[in-house]
């Protein structure tokens, strides 16, 4: 049994099958988790959704930015983005369904046994893990189960860009979810900056990496997050893993194997022929009813 975390799928089907053959995944004794943004730019968006869903608890993603906007599309509230490629979600049969079991991923995923923490861009520099963990939880419950329409439909805000544990009401909730899905720089008072989304070098000087922080959080456990692809190449302390590696602007796509820290990578941006449907089919009969009907509809007309 292994386990595995990949970077930003942003839509890029093609190069995340890739990875999964050169490990030999098998989703009967393998895991697989994701840092969130399944969809988005890249052309297979719809495989991507529809296959990690597939993978049912073999697999775990978190929500990303890219993802909570697509719940907010298809609630309406929000138009699709004109470089965002997720018409073929909107003309699926299931639409419905991989909407729902999107909307029920958390922000935030802890695992005692394995010793890591996962999210999407990150952990707040003023949360421990007791709050971070409890952040999360409450709104994953509205998302799930509260008035996740208001929610969604009220999150689109910089504000507050600092954390207090005062904060209440839409407030409190716009902090945690830019916390987790949209955070990268900061300032040394730890207000969030999200004007800035250049290479490390580059960055104004009062500005500084959150997990270059002060947080004892950051080297109690280990963190995997995604989110922040011009980090791509960049050093990070020990213990913090960036993932997102820029597939979707044809650089790489990243897996990293957790129990040897292992990373392994794939090219991006390339005219990729899928010869591997048969092993794949294979692997996942325990998990869709009818394989070769999955593969042959994966890729909507």
């Amino acid at each position: 049994m292994a386990t595995y975390f990949v970077g930003d799928l942003q839509g890029c089907y093609d190069e995340l099958q890739l990875l999964l053959e050169r490990v030999d995944f098998n989703p009967t004794q393998d895991k697989l988790y994701l840092v969130g943004d399944l969809v988005a730019r890249g052309d297979k968006s719809f495989e991507c959704l529809r296959f990690v869903k597939s993978l049912g608890n073999a697999a775990q993603t978190v929500l990303g930015n890219h993802d909570l906007h697509l719940i907010a599309t298809a609630l309406d509230i929000k138009k699709v983005k004109p470089r965002d490629r997720v018409d073929a979600i909107f003309n699926a049969p299931d639409f419905d369904e991989l909407i729902h079991w999107l909307r029920h991923q958390p922000l935030l995923v802890h695992n005692e046994k394995l010793n890591f923490l996962m999210s999407h861009a990150g952990i707040s520099p003023d949360w421990d893990l007791k709050t971070a963990k409890s952040c999360a939880a409450e709104v994953e419950q509205i998302l799930q189960h509260g008035d996740f329409h208001y929610l969604i439909e009220n999150m689109y805000s910089e504000q507050p860009d600092r954390w207090s544990p005062d904060l209440q009401g839409l407030a409190r909730h716009r902090y945690i979810i830019n916390a987790f899905t949209r955070m990268r720089f900061c300032y040394l008072d730890h207000r969030f900056d999200f004007a800035c989304k250049s290479p490390l070098k580059d960055a104004p000087a009062e500005l500084t990496p959150w997990f270059n922080l002060d947080n004892p959080l950051y080297k109690q456990i280990p963190i995997v997050f995604g989110h922040w692809a011009s980090l791509v190449d960049e050093p990070t302390p020990k213990g913090i893993y960036a993932l997102d590696t820029g597939c979707v602007w044809n650089n790489r796509m990243t897996m990293l194997r957790w129990e040897d820290k292992t990373a392994l990578h794939t090219k991006c941006g390339q005219k990729i022929t899928v010869i591997f449907k048969e092993t794949l089919c294979s692997r996942l009969r325990l998990n869709l009813a009818n394989c070769s009907t999955f593969l042959s509809t994966n890729s909507p007309k």
